[in-house]
């Protein structure tokens, strides 16, 4: 009887804290739609802001490499690019179209590379624990959002955005390989299979650079007024207070607003100023934000990556990325 009584309770935690989280996240949107209803001149122009980031400094680095990957994918180019590195993925314990999506989703930049892996997940051309080793290892900033808009537009010089795009990479790539060379090896490693033909190659690819596009703007959108809403009606205090201790108030509020949506909380670090200025936006945009975040479950889900995983290793890959960048403060370099 103990023993069913003990088998009952974590199931009812678990659903105990399910209901609680909904219940928040309800809570939430029903203050945010309130606050649109009682203030629309405070965030109508907000809400444009948003769409005018979106517009200026990720979609000319997102839609030419969506079109472009989602090319390269349809017409088998990928595939043989990867069958020269097979042997050198199967020894890192990874699937041979590693290197290709890596390098894609690189390029690309959030949340390309996630749906280009759930391209590949629903092609059958790789498994589940395929889809899990590398999930983390092609999310990854791209180089003209990191040194483009963050780097040059929003700390004033290139030499910032190369410091933070190659911080990136390196947390990316070494924690990612860490975990995979951690894993057990596959006695069959899974082959790729050819890319499908598809009848409507142009019109698919641009289809769904599109759309993948759109839904990243939306998401910008949405979360730059969620997090200007959330600073105006200090429900952040708290988190900005203890972040405040190391800091300092004005780099905290800003990595605050950050966690929410990343672009808008490094143009506001870099406004800041400051040590950790550079550092903590080498942490946005390497784990992400709760909005480019959530842009790249929304593919992984359906690739069977457990959430939980994937935000872990982010922020992992983002705590390593923030000190790389601190010693190179204290370096001078």
């Amino acid at each position: 009887m103990v023993c069913k009584v003990a088998a009952v309770k974590p199931q009812v935690r678990k659903r105990i804290f399910a209901r609680a989280g909904t219940i928040i996240v309800c809570a939430v949107l029903l203050l945010f739609g309130a606050l649109l209803i009682a203030f629309p001149d405070r965030y109508i122009p907000v809400c444009f802001d948003g769409i005018c980031m979106w517009a200026e400094c990720v979609l000319p680095s997102l839609f030419p490499f969506m079109v472009i990957t989602l090319l390269l994918i349809k017409l088998g180019a990928a595939d043989a690019a990867a069958k020269p590195f097979s042997k050198l993925s199967k020894k890192v314990n990874l699937p041979e179209c590693a290197l290709p999506l890596f390098i894609m989703g690189l390029c690309s930049g959030y949340p390309a590379g996630s749906r280009i892996l759930y391209e590949y997940f629903e092609a059958g051309q790789i498994d589940e624990n395929d889809c899990k080793c590398l999930a983390p290892l092609i999310s990854a900033c791209g180089p003209l959002f990191a040194i483009g808009t963050v780097g040059f537009k929003a700390f004033g010089g290139s030499s910032a955005g190369v410091k933070l795009f190659l911080c990136c990479l390196i947390s990316v790539v070494s924690t990612s390989l860490i975990y995979c060379l951690l894993q057990k090896r596959k006695n069959v490693p899974a082959q790729i299979r050819p890319a499908k033909k598809d009848e409507n190659l142009l019109y698919n690819a641009f289809t769904g650079a599109v759309n993948a596009s759109l839904t990243a703007g939306g998401f910008i959108c949405f979360f730059y007024t969620l997090s200007r809403a959330a600073a105006q009606i200090k429900i952040l205090k708290p988190l900005e207070l203890l972040f405040s201790i190391p800091f300092g108030s004005n780099c905290a509020e800003a990595f605050c607003s950050g966690l929410i949506e990343a672009t808008g909380g490094c143009f506001s670090l870099a406004a800041s100023g400051g040590f950790f200025a550079l550092p903590l936006a080498g942490f946005l945009i390497t784990s992400g934000g709760v909005s480019i975040l959530l842009q790249q479950i929304c593919y992984l889900k359906k690739c069977k990556v457990k959430t939980s995983f994937f935000i872990g290793m982010k922020l992992l890959q983002g705590v390593v990325s923030f000190a790389l960048l601190c010693v190179l403060n204290l370096i001078g370099a």
